[in-house]
């Protein structure tokens, strides 16, 4: 099963602000750990909300909201994909990044082409 791990934007990220050293060392040591174990797929961060848009089509009409956006809380500041045997050992990993991060991470299943069958539970 694939998850994907969301570390959230914090004010630092969002005013472009390079990580401390000690914080990146730490993000580097679970990454390392996760490509150590073989589950990691990919791990990026993403750039400000600023440098970002955001694109609603309604009615045909294209609206297009350039950044910055206000509400760090529910911005992303990165991503990791994982592949694991279960949700618990996805959330032991997001744990290990939530201490190194010292904030809250959010852990979602990727959809898969399986979800779709007949005898699916996801949708």
């Amino acid at each position: 099963m694939r998850y994907m791990i969301i570390n959230k934007a914090d004010a630092d990220s969002e005013a472009g602000k390079l990580p401390a050293p000690e914080l990146a060392e730490a993000v580097g040591k679970v990454v390392d750990d996760l490509s150590k174990a073989g589950v990691l797929l990919f791990a990026e961060g993403v750039h400000r909300s600023a440098l970002g848009a955001r694109v609603k089509v309604a009615d045909g009409r294209r609206t297009v909201t350039d950044g910055p956006f206000t509400e760090t809380k529910e911005l992303i500041g990165g991503v990791i994909v994982v592949e694991v045997r279960s949700r618990d050992e996805a959330i032991e990993w997001a744990a290990r990044l939530a201490e190194a991060l010292g904030s809250e991470i959010e852990v979602r299943r990727v959809v898969e082409e399986a979800d779709f069958g007949p005898d699916s539970e996801v949708f």
